[in-house]
């Protein structure tokens, strides 16, 4: 296979695995709340941190155990508040968002998405050190073929994931849905932030 096609195989299977990130994007498509937004600055943070993996960067961060210390407590404290926040809402129930909320609700729908995409330590493992260390399998230009094939499974997965909770939106405009949702939400968030520090813990 060329490199661009094993980057958008690898970046793919990396990528599509249900996460914090993930979790996210659905619930934002869901509720229509700046969808295509948070979507794209997703794509683009992807882009950046394959960008610096690709580079060489990748390198210095799996030998900086300090930094991989402090990325995985604050990424599992923010994931723990953002579980305890999905929570309250399945306990609550909830609707849809009203064209009004959406429109105030752009900054802080960007600055959470930016928490959940770069707070994550994972996305830092899969994109900048594991990519970028098989990126340096290729030489000359074709690290950056393979480079550009991991960014091209993130634009076309951040892209469906976004448009594809718009045909669930009806689904969801039932309570017992949201409430299912939130649920899942909270789970998959509190699950994640013990997975980083495990492994801390139980050293």
């Amino acid at each position: 296979m060329t490199p661009f096609i094993q980057g958008y195989a690898m970046g793919g299977g990396l990528i599509v695995a249900i996460g914090a990130q993930n979790a996210f994007v659905l619930t934002q498509s869901v509720r229509r709340n700046h969808h295509l937004a948070v979507a794209a600055l997703c794509i683009l943070c992807d882009g950046l941190l394959i960008g610096l993996g690709v580079t060489g960067v990748g390198t210095m961060v799996a030998s900086n155990p300090t930094l991989g210390l402090i990325a995985a407590w604050a990424g599992a404290a923010f994931l723990a508040w953002y579980g305890l926040g999905a929570l309250k809402a399945a306990l609550r129930g909830g609707s849809m968002e009203t064209r009004q909320e959406v429109e105030q609700g752009l900054r802080r729908t960007l600055a959470l998405t930016l928490a959940v995409t770069l707070l994550n330590p994972h996305v830092y493992l899969d994109t900048v050190v594991l990519m970028g260390s098989v990126s340096g399998r290729f030489p000359g230009t074709a690290r950056y073929a393979f480079g550009l094939g991991a960014f091209a499974a993130s634009f076309t997965w951040f892209l469906c994931l976004s448009l594809g909770g718009q045909v669930l939106a009806p689904l969801f405009s039932r309570d017992l849905t949201w409430r299912i949702l939130d649920g899942a939400v909270c789970l998959t968030m509190w699950s994640i932030a013990a997975s980083l520090v495990r492994p801390i813990l139980f050293a």
